[in-house]
């Protein structure tokens, strides 16, 4: 029987994401299959499919679901990719990854996001996750390199340690400006230097460490 949180994960699809050209298939697969409820604080779960953020304490957020499907699919995932996720927050950006590519780490900074995550993580199976709480400016060298890289904080500029931890042809995608408004951008690494798209304008919280924000 079909309960109503998969019936507004369903509308979701159409009208948030279909309808706002995200196209790849495999995306829109795992966004379908995701629940968002279950990375949402208790007294918002009736909003999770809502087209906006919410908050989920510690003055941090879930990204808007197009935002989380605008960015993996501009990973170009093809499922057996390693990826490094910066800012894991509620951990449902991370889901997404895990059901497109066969690796992800994630960085928390914030030790109550990363716990909360982990725990909601593990009771869904994903194995194919690690969450390091950690600067996540630094990247995670240990692992590296990486098929993709994708901060979900606003930079200020782009932090060098994760080009450096990017493969040759990998992708990262990331908010990058002013605190209040950001282009999201996604660079390639090519063998000719960096190619970059703009992938429309955004509004993310601050991207805090040493390669960002002052805390």
């Amino acid at each position: 029987m079909i309960n109503d949180y998969e019936i507004a994960r369903e509308r979701m699809i159409e009208e948030q994401l279909k309808s706002r050209d995200i196209r790849d298939p495999r995306v829109l697969q795992a966004m379908g299959k995701v629940s968002r409820h279950l990375f949402v604080p208790q007294e918002l779960k009736g909003q999770a499919y809502e087209d906006r953020p919410l908050p989920i304490g510690q003055d941090q957020t879930i990204s808007q679901p197009y935002m989380v499907a605008l960015m993996v699919q501009a990973l170009e995932l093809r499922g057996n990719e390693r990826i490094l996720e910066v800012g894991t927050g509620s951990g449902y950006a991370t889901a997404v990854l895990a059901e497109l590519c066969a690796q992800v780490y994630s960085m928390e900074r914030l030790e109550a996001l990363a716990t909360r995550a982990r725990f909601v993580l593990a009771n869904l199976s994903y194995d194919n996750v690690r969450i390091i709480t950690g600067d996540g400016t630094l990247g995670l060298a240990d692992y590296a390199p990486y098929d993709g890289v994708v901060i979900s904080a606003a930079a200020p500029c782009l932090p060098r340690p994760l080009l450096e931890q990017l493969k040759p042809g990998g992708r990262l995608v990331v908010p990058m400006g002013e605190q209040e408004l950001q282009a999201l951008v996604r660079i390639r690494k090519t063998t000719e230097g960096l190619e970059e798209d703009y992938l429309g304008e955004c509004h993310f919280v601050k991207l805090i460490g040493t390669y960002g924000w002052d805390e």
